[in-house]
């Protein structure tokens, strides 16, 4: 399995940003993308998670009204629209995967947990400032 993010950069204080992870070597629908962010000094917290096989998410409550979280299954790619960027939103965010087929739990109970996705992007930046 690979994960490779695009995206991400610098914006203004309510401007948008647009976070792409390209998902490959998934053989079946059974699994699930979580958006992770890690800030200085901060541990990294889940984003938001969405299952593939039947389009569930899950969400942190800050972000939930601001961000969006999309899987467009033709260029398997999963999008986090991010609007209304505040500069707490600040971090290097990470896509993760796991495999509920295998693993036995998907978005739910794991997408707060980064120790429950095997499989993890390299990383994009987001800086939110004025």
């Amino acid at each position: 399995v690979q994960l490779v993010e695009s995206g991400g950069g610098s914006a203004q204080p309510g401007g948008s940003l647009r976070l792409s992870c390209a998902v490959s070597g998934f053989t079946h629908d059974d699994y699930a993308i979580g958006w992770f962010r890690e800030a200085p000094g901060k541990d990294r917290e889940g984003v938001f998670c969405i299952s593939i096989g039947d389009g569930r998410t899950y969400s942190l409550d800050s972000v939930k009204d601001r961000f969006t979280i999309s899987n467009d299954n033709a260029k398997n790619e999963v999008l986090l629209e991010m609007n209304d960027l505040k500069p707490e939103d600040t971090a290097v965010y990470y896509c993760a995967a796991l495999d509920y087929y295998y693993q036995g739990y998907g978005c739910y109970g794991a997408w707060e947990h980064s120790e429950k996705f095997p499989y993890w992007g390299q990383g994009a930046q987001v800086t939110v400032s004025s």
